[in-house]
């Protein structure tokens, strides 16, 4: 490939770069311990800032949690967060009322609207052998017509998400998780209505691309 055709090359770490409407993306790799009874982990916390650790020391974090790795309550207001675990578990509960265990693929789509306080923990589930964690969370602004709309969220389960899935002649692989905007023929499950992505005229799109070495893919142009 001509290096003319590369327009850009950022280091990928725990942050990503964004651009409007996207406010935040996070990509969470964690690989915990073995869990205790307490679904925190089997280790010991010595030398971790708790409360706000962010390190990756012995290549894990406990973020703002104390026993159990994750996030405990805290507000958003006037935009959306988009909760995509491929591996591990979230326990999701909020001032609604709602409560929710997702993960192995599974999407959780937050609509924060007038205002929203929610906890996001990081259960380790594993007594006998570590607990992997990898989970993207990306914000949406939402539009500003919208932005004090009645606070939701919606599960979108991992078996009914669309996935397209191409081998080449030499058995490589592409997946392509099609969580918001479509791809070429395949269309998303529907996004909450007050989104962004609910509407085609913004071209908002979220997925995931998995292609093995040596791979291509063509996106659909926008």
């Amino acid at each position: 490939m001509p290096d003319e055709v590369i327009l850009q090359t950022v280091p990928v770490g725990l942050h990503w770069p964004t651009i409007d409407p996207f406010l935040f993306c996070a990509h969470h790799n964690d690989i915990y311990p073995v869990g205790n009874s307490q679904l925190g982990p089997d280790a010991s916390l010595e030398g971790r800032n708790i409360g706000s650790d962010f390190d990756g020391i012995d290549g894990w974090r406990m973020y703002h949690g104390t026993v159990v790795p994750g996030f405990p309550q805290h507000p958003h207001r006037g935009f959306e967060t988009i909760t995509y675990v491929r591996e591990g578990t979230c326990d999701h509960s909020d001032s609604l009322g709602a409560i929710a265990r997702f993960g192995e693929g599974d999407v959780q789509w937050l609509t924060a609207g007038s205002g929203i306080v929610h906890s996001e923990m990081l259960p380790l589930r594993n007594q006998s052998q570590p607990n992997p964690l990898e989970l993207f969370q990306i914000w949406l602004n939402l539009p500003a017509v919208d932005k004090m709309c009645d606070p939701s969220f919606t599960m979108l389960w991992a078996e009914k998400i669309p996935k397209i899935r191409r081998i080449d002649t030499k058995g490589r692989r592409v997946e392509v998780v099609v969580i918001a905007g479509a791809f070429d023929d395949t269309s998303p499950l529907h996004p909450p209505s007050n989104s962004w992505a609910s509407k085609d005229s913004a071209e908002v799109a979220v997925w995931h691309l998995h292609l093995d070495p040596g791979t291509s893919l063509e996106l659909p142009p926008t």
